[in-house]
């Protein structure tokens, strides 16, 4: 099921993973390498309103992605942020965090904000061209 918010992140072309009850997708405004929403296939929009099946699958995903990013960022920490405040349905907004930067296909990728909150404001806005690319990317680092 493939709710607004989820459409609004750009799916299908953003879709890095897909389960049965949540999506991994690339975050199109990066603000730092590898920032990804993870989002319930729900119309819930409220945490408490997923059911059972939710919460129990999400423990795959956040092992699933975390050793993903691990690998591809070598991040120093991950910032789960559930914001939903112009985007009602259920998602998080995972955002890897580090000191300095990080490079990817000859694009530095700064964590501006390090140690202190994200700097979401700050996020740079991929191409269609770098969201193909950028997906396919962290698709294949499900694969390894």
């Amino acid at each position: 099921m493939v709710n607004e918010t989820i459409k609004k992140f750009g799916y299908p072309a953003t879709l890095v993973r897909d389960y049965d009850h949540w999506v991994v997708l690339l975050r199109p405004a990066q603000v730092t390498l590898g920032s990804l929403v993870v989002a319930a296939k729900s119309e819930a929009q409220d945490f408490g309103d997923l059911s059972s099946e939710h919460f129990t699958e999400l423990k795959t995903v956040t092992t699933d992605v975390s050793a993903l990013l691990a690998n591809l960022i070598s991040h120093q920490k991950l910032n789960w942020m559930m914001l939903m405040m112009v985007d009602p349905h259920v998602h998080f907004h995972l955002i890897p965090r580090y000191e300095g930067e990080r490079e990817w296909m000859g694009h530095q990728f700064a964590d501006k904000a390090w140690p202190g909150p994200p700097a979401l404001g700050d996020a740079i806005k991929l191409s269609d061209d770098q969201i193909s690319d950028m997906t396919a990317w962290l698709k294949s680092g499900f694969d390894n």
